[in-house]
């Protein structure tokens, strides 16, 4: 008899303590998923438990404070990067008036009678002035861009045709270089939905790319993908020397350059600037290696 109670007593026990085990696994569960939905909603909520267990609330309120912690770091990182884009749109706004006035009054100078030593050295000061003004403008480009956050107006635009028309426009500059574009489009007309003025800047620094870099040739290529989600595909690439010395998975940051001793009136946010803006009209960007080829593949939606 106190045999048989005992083991209904025990029994009793082990379910009681595979009960507790199963609600405190469910409830490790819900904290893990409150966990997961609190990080995508920017820390703005708390953990909350149902189980009157002190080690699962001790351990949330661990989280809970965690959490705070996380979200206060979060406010003051972002606080830093909007002050740090402010500085950067002010200095360059600051310098853009008396890089206008060096110009102009290099310009004037070189309408004066100077000796062969001045004229050199009015050179030499028009292109380091040029240099530091298209820098300028670059690091200004960059803090109205980064700092802009509406949505773009996209509109229904003929790729084709504005590619065409952009090849055209460079036309004076390729030949400069002594390149030969290779251009294969298709036969019908791709329409994608961009900002012309975006996607204008976006070749124009591919462009500018290719023509510091390219050693011949440069190829154009215009696909669509036909998969669910449609895109129209359109890829730039051109030869380089030496593939190893281009660090493919950096080529987007920020003051990225493959020749670092080169200054070119450039910061090095060309590439940068052109992701960002493929990235603003909703598409996507990338750039890989294909034996010696260096290939920019640029996405749009149709």
């Amino acid at each position: 008899m106190i045999k048989d109670i005992i083991i209904v007593v025990l029994v009793l026990i082990t379910l009681m303590l595979i009960t507790r085990l199963i609600l405190i696994r469910r409830n490790l569960k819900e904290i893990s998923r409150e966990l997961n939905n609190t990080k995508n909603e920017d820390y703005n909520r708390q953990l909350k438990v149902t189980l009157s267990d002190k080690t699962v609330e001790k351990l949330a309120a661990d989280m809970n404070q965690n959490l705070d912690y996380q979200k206060s770091l979060k406010m003051e990182t972002e606080k830093s990067r909007r002050q740090l884009e402010q500085s950067i749109s002010d200095i360059a706004h600051d310098l853009r008036t008396p890089l206008t006035v060096i110009k102009g009054n290099l310009q004037m100078l070189e309408n004066e009678e100077l000796s062969d030593k001045g004229r050199e050295y009015l050179d030499i000061s028009r292109r380091k002035a040029d240099t530091l003004k298209g820098m300028v403008d670059e690091f200004f480009e960059l803090s109205v861009l980064e700092s802009d956050s509406k949505p773009v107006e996209l509109c229904k635009l003929d790729l084709i045709g504005f590619l065409s028309e952009f090849i055209i426009e460079n036309e004076t500059l390729i030949r400069e270089k002594n390149l030969s574009p290779k251009i294969t489009f298709p036969e019908r007309t791709i329409y994608v939905r961009a900002s012309k003025e975006m996607l204008s800047r976006v070749f124009s620094n591919l462009i500018t790319n290719i023509l510091k870099y390219a050693k011949d040739d440069f190829e154009l290529v215009v696909e669509q993908d036909d998969s669910e989600n449609a895109q129209a595909v359109v890829k730039v690439s051109n030869h380089v020397d030496d593939p190893s010395t281009i660090d493919i998975e950096h080529i987007f940051d920020r003051t990225y350059r493959a020749d670092k001793a080169r200054s070119d009136g450039s910061a090095g946010l060309g590439l940068y600037i052109a992701k960002l803006l493929v990235e603003k009209q909703k598409g996507s960007m990338q750039a890989y290696i294909n034996e010696d080829l260096l290939v920019f593949e640029v996405k749009l939606n149709v």
